[in-house]
């Protein structure tokens, strides 16, 4: 049951009166204007879920989980229309959005299967007495999702809050509405009515959803957004999950291949024309090699550059921010081997980028930049460059290239961060969770662990009454 309201974000698009214009990343062309929803749209959502929630939250897991299967077929089958809004909106190439959108249908499978078996926990307490834990819907979930992987991250939330009994209302990012709005009427058949709504908005919609009375806020994205989100709750009581900023360092130790290390750090930084939670937003490499790994980077730069393969970003506006921290980045002494200019013509594409001589206190350094652009520090030991990586605000993942065990180990307990990637930029075994730090968010955003998010947990105990007149406490006819 899709409830439809508009992007409000100023600088996305086109604010027109009563719509928002939606342009063309590769051309600048005018795609669509959405229309804007009323101050009433977020009250009938919220009201509407809450109605629902009841009867979802008594239905059977086992039936629950075969709605989240119907759910993904369907998902599969609209897979091709989807990756093409996905294209059209956020300029991402249709292979990659195809499969995230793989992705999501492989996610709600996995829900489907662990919602039913989520279980309790059996505790021990006196011989005639029962003790366990019960897993209870928290009510109603307001899921606030992002543009950079709109359906994979979103199916992810949406498959966990279903499967665990919550009525779901989901506001997709200001920057695809139309993808949004159109994974919202795939999915929402599968349901009952009430129980999964869809609501386009930009922050005003997303700022009101948060204020609401609703149960629980999970929200992938900025970490401005994600702080007002958290302040807002103390005032409603809603459980809040939040995956924000990151500003991910890449870590490459004196004994690897500097060929290898680059390949690794090109992946890391130019993948969905840098635009990943967890991409690498800035490196720091041993002097000993760092010659021959500069050198092997701005390679790897040039070569997607030369080949076309850097996809836009999302729009101008973000453009405009990457090509500010390289801008101000260039005024403080850095140089750029490749990439770092305004290419001409239409859209919002910005080239591989690879910054030389950064220093610590540079703008692309300490932020997250959320393009493609690897800036790099050389550091005289594998100390100092653990000491850079452990800097900042930050505390999404990182990434460490080394063969050293020792300095493995050393950096696995030192960085404060949810993930720790070994010689690999990007992977993980099915299922994994992680817990964001500092200002990139808290809670399990994904894995088994975030069924538990979506519940509470009720301890029973249940007592043997008192034997009657008669009989012992066993039960049994006293003699």
């Amino acid at each position: 049951m899709p409830i439809t309201a508009t992007e409000t974000t100023a600088g996305h698009g086109i604010i027109e009166g009563a719509g928002i214009t939606i342009q063309d990343p590769r051309t600048g062309d005018v795609l669509w204007t959405v229309p804007q929803a009323g101050p009433d749209a977020v009250f009938d959502a919220v009201n509407v879920a809450r109605r629902a929630a009841p009867g979802w939250a008594a239905t059977a897991p086992a039936e629950r989980g075969a709605a989240l299967r119907t759910a993904a077929r369907a998902l599969d089958a609209a897979a091709r229309q989807l990756a093409g809004l996905n294209a059209s909106e956020t300029g991402r190439p249709e292979d990659e959005a195809l499969a995230g959108i793989g992705a999501a249908v492989s996610t709600l499978e996995q829900y489907a299967e662990l919602g039913p078996v989520h279980r309790g926990h059996s505790l021990r307490g006196g011989r005639f007495a029962s003790d366990y834990t019960v897993a209870e819907p928290r009510g109603v979930a307001v899921l606030l999702t992002p543009w950079n992987d709109p359906v994979a991250v979103a199916c992810g939330l949406i498959g966990a809050a279903l499967v665990t009994g919550n009525a779901v209302i989901h506001k997709p990012s200001e920057r695809c509405p139309r993808l949004g709005e159109a994974l919202g009427e795939v999915l929402a058949p599968a349901f009952p009515a009430g129980v999964f709504l869809t609501i386009s908005g930009g922050a005003d919609v997303g700022a009101a959803l948060s204020q609401a009375e609703v149960d629980v806020v999970a929200h992938v994205g900025s970490s401005a957004a994600g702080s007002r989100i958290a302040r807002a709750a103390v005032g409603t009581g809603a459980h809040v999950l939040r995956e924000n900023g990151g500003n991910d360092p890449l870590l490459v130790d004196r004994d690897v291949d500097p060929v290898w290390a680059a390949e690794q750090a090109a992946i890391g930084a130019f993948s969905n024309s840098g635009q990943i939670c967890t991409s690498v937003e800035r490196v720091y490499v041993h002097k000993d090699i760092a010659h021959d790994f500069c050198r092997a980077l701005e390679a790897e730069a040039a070569l997607r550059n030369g080949s076309g393969s850097v996809a836009p970003l999302v729009d101008v506006r973000m453009r405009d921010a990457v090509h500010g921290h390289v801008t101000a980045a260039l005024g403080q002494g850095a140089r750029a081997v490749e990439g770092g200019s305004l290419p001409d013509g239409p859209g919002s594409f910005y080239p591989a980028t690879v910054l030389l001589d950064c220093t610590e206190g540079m703008q692309v350094m300490t932020e997250e930049t959320f393009g493609p652009v690897a800036p790099v520090q050389v550091v005289d030991t594998f100390d100092d460059g653990l000491r850079l990586a452990c800097s900042g605000r930050y505390g999404l993942a990182a990434t460490v290239l080394s063969s050293n065990i020792a300095h493995i180990q050393q950096a696995v307990a030192a960085l404060p961060v949810g993930t720790v990637k070994v010689n690999a930029v990007f992977g993980g075994a099915p299922g994994g969770a992680a817990q964001p730090r500092g200002e990139s968010g808290a809670g399990f955003g994904y894995g088994p662990e975030l069924l538990d998010e979506f519940t509470q947990v009720k301890v029973v105990h249940i007592a043997a009454p008192p034997p009657a007149a008669g009989t012992s406490a066993d039960g049994q006819d006293r003699p």
